[in-house]
């Protein structure tokens, strides 16, 4: 695996690679990898002749420093992990190699409601530094495709809109979330939980499951708020659970309201926050 932490590099090195006729596909993450990481390598290296992972903890989309100064940073432990998973090209920059000093790199794109529900509520500001970067990323790498994973949802719905605006060459592909035994999706985060807030979390994953049979019989008022309930009772503190279209992230209200509906909530499990989604139906 090649490692490259100048952008002036892995560009002459990816362009080389793409003039020989290679496809690139391209995995951006902030490392802390597991094996939810790994799946969207593995899927890209059946689907392209490369495979790229970038590890950067992206200084932008956290709008609680704590939060950022807290986020697990473990590049020893994340190479050997990439080097399992046969990776071919990682990118490791500094700072400074994503947002050179002078420069202003801000994404000026208008996202609609896409980035003011949900997490957009909670978390102001981030889905602007999450386009900003993973555009950068994206102008850096110029991949073929793009790997991300489904347990992101209102972020993988705001980057396919982003490349739609852009009219980039780029297919977006939908990796499913990989869970624990007991449901708990996999995240970078959970490392954090203590002993007590992991026991209760996978509520949130058996309260997605329970909300899909309820919401084909009960409206989405209901469901939701019996869901909240839920994971107050398992000792979370839940801060949304809502029921939306899986293409505007707009509330839906009944079963028979869109071909595609997806239950999308956030829950702190101590003083650890987690996200999780499940798709309702897909049509």
């Amino acid at each position: 695996m090649l490692v490259f932490q100048k952008v002036a590099d892995i560009e002459e090195f990816l362009d080389n690679e793409r003039r020989a006729g290679r496809t690139v596909g391209f995995a951006p993450t902030m490392g802390a990898l597991h094996e939810g990481h790994l799946s969207l390598v593995q899927t890209a290296k059946r689907e392209c002749d490369l495979v790229v992972v970038s590890i950067f903890v992206n200084p932008t989309q956290f709008n609680d420093l704590k939060d950022l100064d807290r986020y697990p940073r473990m590049p020893e432990e994340d190479i050997a992990l990439l080097l399992s998973a046969h990776c071919d090209v990682l990118l490791l920059p500094p700072v400074a190699e994503i947002y050179p000093p002078g420069q202003d790199l801000t994404v000026q794109l208008h996202f609609r409601q896409l980035d003011k529900v949900m997490e957009g509520v909670f978390r102001p500001g981030h889905f602007i530094g999450m386009a900003t970067v993973v555009k950068r990323l994206l102008d850096i790498v110029a991949p073929h495709r793009l790997y991300m994973g489904q347990k992101d949802f209102q972020q993988l719905s705001i980057v396919r809109d982003m490349l739609r605006q852009l009219s980039a060459p780029i297919e977006l592909v939908m990796c499913a979330t990989l869970r624990e035994a007991d449901g708990l999706a996999m995240s970078s985060r959970n490392m954090r939980l203590t002993d007590e807030m992991r026991r209760a979390a996978p509520a949130i994953y058996q309260t997605l499951q329970q909300s899909k049979i309820d919401f084909q019989s009960r409206s989405a008022t209901v469901v939701q708020q019996a869901a909240m309930a839920k994971l107050r009772e398992a000792g979370l503190k839940p801060e949304y659970f809502d029921i939306v279209d899986g293409i505007s992230l707009l509330p839906v209200e009944h079963w028979a309201d869109s071909n595609f509906i997806v239950a999308c909530t956030a829950a702190f499990a101590g003083t650890v926050r987690l996200i999780d989604n499940l798709v309702f139906q897909n049509e």
